[in-house]
């Protein structure tokens, strides 16, 4: 098998190429980044969610049930609560026995 010199056109050539592909990919990801960049610094999108409307309105929310903390389901109401009250027997007996 004969090897053949590779010519130094060819080699600078590939060079040349190599080296705009990589300043081309590296134009691309800086202009990426400019991008989200200004689409990150926008403060309101359109048809979005003002942030300091939501702001407020968290603010006055202070009518939140808190709980013991063991049941975080039923302190939000989303299940009921398994804690059992105690009782007095002798007093539902006493209701029950009450003409009405």
């Amino acid at each position: 098998m004969k090897m053949v010199a590779p010519d130094p056109g060819q080699r600078t050539q590939r060079v040349k190429v190599g080296m705009i592909g990589l300043a081309a990919v590296l134009l691309l990801i800086g202009l990426a980044a400019a991008i989200f960049a200004t689409a990150s610094r926008e403060r309101g999108v359109l048809g979005g969610a003002n942030p300091d409307v939501v702001a407020n309105l968290t603010i006055g929310n202070d009518t939140v049930a808190v709980g013991d903390g063991s049941e975080p389901l039923a302190d939000l109401g989303l299940t009921p609560s398994t804690a059992t009250e105690e009782v007095n027997v002798a007093e539902i007996a006493n209701n029950a026995a009450k003409p009405q």
